[in-house]
């Protein structure tokens, strides 16, 4: 059984003023909030459960469990006060049902087919980028195994906001996730950082994808320069 964990809970401040009324992730695109394209690609892999993880404006999100039946919306009340690693620590119990996907959901995905990959390893989606790259990139080895989830590199794998956990990797992540919510500090952590600590035992590659298949949007500008594009 493959599930999927979507982050909807941000405040989206870098899209003021429309994310005043309206949550980041239901910002619409071509004529289809985000966050469709996200569960319409999913549930063209046949993903089983998709678990919507919300806090923003989370009455917002209510029609999905109408229109997509795969739906469930998890309620995160550390949104406002804890990083998206409140997100993670909320849907947990996800986890550790079988093998999962992790999605941010201010993403713009075009290519339906995008996560009916073959998927052998638990991996990053990533896109090469030439250059220096000041975003969240990966370092590898020489067999392709990540060595560093982190920000800034020259000519890396850039994050997408699309992660895939086997089984174990899965429960290695709940385990994880769940230690470092023990720990002082944790409000500031992406759930990206307790990856990092863990990749000696989650043992993650890179599955590459293009920006035609899939785009992170983030600011209006991005917006506008998407919705220009035929």
């Amino acid at each position: 059984m493959t599930n999927a964990i979507l982050m909807a809970a941000g405040l989206g401040t870098r899209m003021r003023p429309l994310t005043s009324k309206v949550p980041k992730p239901l910002i619409k695109v071509h004529n289809i909030p985000m966050i469709e394209t996200v569960i319409k690609a999913l549930e063209n892999a046949n993903v089983s459960k998709i678990y919507v993880v919300t806090g923003y404006l989370s009455e917002k999100f209510n029609y999905l469990t109408k229109k997509y039946p795969s739906i469930t919306l998890v309620y995160n009340p550390d949104y406002q006060t804890v990083n998206n690693i409140s997100s993670i620590y909320n849907a947990k119990d996800v986890l550790l049902q079988g093998d999962c996907f992790i999605c941010e959901t201010d993403l713009y995905i075009s290519d339906l087919n995008i996560f009916k990959a073959n998927l052998k390893h638990s991996c990053y989606f990533g896109k090469m980028v030439k250059g220096l790259s000041n975003d969240w990139v990966f370092d590898l080895d020489a067999k392709g195994y990540i060595t560093r989830v982190g920000r800034a590199g020259n000519n890396k794998y850039n994050m997408v906001g699309l992660t895939y956990f086997t089984k174990s990797g899965a429960k290695i992540l709940a385990n994880a996730i769940n230690d470092a919510y023990k720990v002082a500090g944790y409000e500031q952590l992406f759930y990206d950082d307790v990856v990092n600590k863990h990749l000696d035992q989650l043992k993650l590659k890179i599955h590459p994808v293009t920006l035609d298949q899939v785009v992170e949007i983030d600011t209006v500008e991005e917006l506008n320069k998407v919705n220009s594009e035929v």
